[in-house]
């Protein structure tokens, strides 16, 4: 069911969105440019507008969407339950599942940080 409302939600979204490109494109492009601004995309002097501003609301971007927002439902922790067996990569580049560091009844702690 959660799948479900997902999909009507965010094909809602691309639906709108897409139109609203179509209608106004200039007004959407500065809404877009906006967008990029609060994750510092628009920082990167090689990743221009055009590069990556007509991708959004396209099928790719729904079906890429949906696939981000689908995993987030089974990556859900609960205190006292299992962890998720979510994929991570090691400093190395390899990909291993989250739980393979788990080492006997130790507390595996993970630890978040930026490499800029």
């Amino acid at each position: 069911l959660q799948k479900i409302l997902i999909l009507l939600h965010v094909t809602a979204c691309v639906v709108v969105g897409k139109t609203l490109l179509i209608l106004f494109p200039e007004a959407m492009k500065r809404y877009i440019l906006k967008m990029g601004e609060k994750s510092r995309m628009n920082q990167n002097p090689k990743f221009s507008y055009e590069n990556w501003g007509p991708t959004f609301f396209s099928f790719k971007y729904l079906l890429f969407v949906l696939k981000v927002k689908w995993k987030r439902l089974e990556d859900e922790a609960y205190e006292g339950q299992t962890p998720p067996n979510t994929p991570v990569v090691t400093r190395n580049g390899e990909v291993r599942q989250l739980l393979d560091f788990m080492q006997d009844n130790r507390p595996l702690i993970l630890n978040f940080g930026s490499c800029t």
